[in-house]
Parts: C-alpha cells; structure tokens; sequence
C-alpha cells in the first residue's frame, strides 16, 4: 500500500462539520477538532460522512475539510476520508483528489438511494476501489430500507480487490452477521460498528476491529474498548452506561444527532456554537433540556479522575 500499512483499530469518530453564523465552514474550528481528537489519544478520524452533513456540502467543501484535516493532523493522527457519492465518476473523482491531499484512508457508502441487486453495487464498488488500488478503503453500509451487503459478496469483493480493508455495518441484531463475515473472510477485512457505538459491547468479544461513534464521546468509548478486550466486562459495563443514555437519545434522528453531538463538543469546551446547516432540526424546549442534562454526565464521566486513569 501507498499509504500508511498502521491498520486502523479501537475508536474512529466521526468529526462533525463546524460552521459559522452565515453556515459557512469554520475552518479554525474543524482545526481545533482535529486537535481535541488527538488530545483523546485517538488513532484515527473519519469525515465529511453522514455526521458531519456531508450531504449538505458541496464537493469542494467535502474536499476543504479533508485537506484542513490532514493540514491540521501533520502525521499525529490518521485521516479517513469520506468519498460518498451516488455517481461513481465523482465518487472516484472524490476520492482521488482525497488521495493526492493525502488521506491515509479513503471510506464509501454502499449508495442505497434506490434499490439496486448486488451485481450493481458489485459494479459500482468495484469501479470505486480499483481507481485508488494503492489507498486502503473502508466500505459502509447503512441500508435503512432493508439488509446490508452479504458475507459472500463482501467476500467476493474482497478477492478481487486487494484494497478492501475495512467494512462499517450500521445495523441492529447483526452479530450473526458480523460473526459469519469473520468466518467467511477469515478475518482479513477489519469490521467497524456504527450507529454511535451502541452496540459494541455485544460485538466486541465476537471479533469486531472497532466502532465509528460521534467524536464527543470517542475518548470515553476508545476506553471501554479497551476494557472490553482487556476482560475487564464490569469496568466495562460501568463506563459504557454513563454515556449509553446520551448516545441512545441522539440517534433517534440524524438531524437531531448533530444537534446534540455540536452542544456536547460545547459542553466539553471545544465548540463555541451547534449551528448545523438548514434543513436543521429544530428541538423543543424538553429535548434541549434534557440534551444538556445528558450531556452534562457525558461531561462528568469524561471528567471522573477514574477514566483519566
């Protein structure tokens, strides 16, 4: 490989889009991002993906983050560099262009705006990672519609493309999926779990690489994996449960999830305001209350001189 043989593993957040009042990127914020994640002892980052509303940027701007991103890191910390996009022409245009400002990683989604059969998205994916043969690729799929990719094409695709690294599946009640797909693959492509790491103490034991939550909470989850994979099930558990309450409330709307991840990141003082894009969603006067409420033991978990051990 081209770029950097490290293989991702643990906690891999995603960074969200920090704009201005006018909605316009705010560059020094995005910088000051890259800087907390590093500070949390973090290997590695993702962005623009869907929690960073990369679907209300343009190409340029999801190209401008990646090139502040890698700036800002300077080698400290690994940057994976969301390419989505339904076309596979700008996918592959995308994700070069992240490649020359030198991405260590570049990631896709499955495109599910329509349905299609797997020999389509065979087609298409398989277009996508031979345009970068040199630059791992890390696959996501978030099929709300129905079942994600199966072990036998993911194992498919992984033979005929040696760049297939890692694999996000977004979906509940799936270790029977991700157990198969270790099997089935022999465990050469690294499983993350998405969806804010709601499920990762289930999947953990089964084998999964790592989870890909919000950055607010990364610091805290990057220990819990850790715990988990040490046996340390209780401390574990305990720490798990001080932010599950959080991580379970914002995920209930993905709009509502970058209000809440931006008021968290303000809450740990890396923010100065959670001003997403419109369309925006708009809470009511209870949620925001009880976001902050949420938040604030987000905070204080972060803050218990136990974790900081």
């Amino acid at each position: 490989m081209k770029r950097s043989e490290k293989l991702l593993e643990g906690v891999v957040p995603i960074v969200p889009t920090p704009f201005t009042e006018t909605e316009e990127i705010d560059e020094q914020a995005l910088r000051g991002l890259i800087d907390f994640a590093i500070a949390g002892g973090l290997q590695a980052v993702c962005l623009p993906a869907y929690a960073s509303e990369f679907y209300k940027l343009t190409d340029e701007e999801k190209l401008r983050v990646v090139k502040i991103a890698v700036d800002q890191a300077a080698g400290r910390i690994q940057i994976v560099a969301q390419s989505n996009h339904p076309s596979l022409k700008t996918a592959i245009r995308l994700a070069q262009a992240n490649v020359e400002a030198g991405a260590d990683v570049i990631s896709l989604a499955v495109p599910r705006i329509f349905s299609l059969p797997e020999e389509s998205l065979r087609e298409y994916l398989g277009g996508f990672l031979k345009s970068i043969p040199e630059t791992p690729v890390l696959i996501q799929d978030f099929n709300p519609g129905g079942s994600s990719i199966s072990a036998s094409f993911i194992k498919r695709l992984m033979d005929e493309n040696p760049n297939f690294k890692y694999l996000k599946l977004e979906e509940p009640l799936c270790a029977p999926k991700f157990e198969d797909i270790i099997h089935t693959t022999k465990g050469e492509v690294g499983l993350f779990e998405g969806w804010g790491g709601l499920y990762m103490l289930e999947l953990i034991p089964i084998g999964i690489t790592g989870v890909m939550p919000g950055l607010g909470v990364a610091d805290i989850l990057q220990k819990v994996f850790r715990l988990r994979k040490e046996g340390q099930h209780d401390k574990a558990f305990d720490l798990f449960e001080k932010v599950m309450p959080q991580i379970f409330f914002s995920l209930q709307n993905m709009e509502l999830f970058h209000y809440a991840e931006k008021e968290l990141l303000i809450a740990r003082g890396v923010l100065k305001n959670s001003i997403a894009r419109k369309a925006a969603y708009i809470p009511d006067a209870s949620s925001v209350n009880y976001i902050r409420e949420l938040n604030k033991r987000v905070v204080a978990a972060a803050n218990d001189g136990n974790f900081k051990k």
